[in-house]
């Protein structure tokens, strides 16, 4: 779980308070991070992405989605999707019903979005997205 509240704090101070945020640092591909809706438990969706254009459409390479929850005053961040459009990967940590609860669970990629998580933002923070070198651009 500690993982967990790390992501929800790491996601938070890259949102900064704005609801869509676009980050540069000279040399690297922009991040954007976006409230992007709620989930079926009420949990804040948050997409995280890089994107670059091809043939004039944009290509997420990658976004995760986390679903942000508050209990017992901790926030956390799960991920729940992987997206890479450059290899056509779409992968969903669960299955949902037509009503929208969780029905099935897929556990090796629940471990594998955690570990890619957990590097990516050491990769963010080494790359100069958390720092002061980075420009924020609100989107919304």
């Amino acid at each position: 779980m500690k993982t967990y509240e790390t992501f929800a704090r790491d996601l938070n101070r890259l949102l900064g308070g704005q609801r869509a945020v676009r980050i540069t640092v000279p040399g690297y591909m922009p991040l954007t991070i976006e409230a992007i809706g709620r989930s079926a438990d009420g949990g804040t969706l948050i997409a995280l992405s890089h994107a670059a254009i091809q043939n004039g459409d944009l290509m997420r390479d990658p976004e995760i989605v986390f679903a942000v929850r508050a209990s017992a005053g901790d926030r956390t961040a799960e991920p729940l999707s992987f997206r890479n459009d450059f290899t056509g990967t779409n992968q969903e940590v669960y299955r949902y019903s037509p009503q929208g609860r969780r029905t099935h669970l897929v556990p090796s990629l629940k471990n594998e979005l955690r570990s890619f998580a957990r590097m990516w933002f050491r990769n963010l923070r080494a790359q100069g997205f958390f720092g002061t070198e980075a420009v924020r651009e609100p989107l919304a």
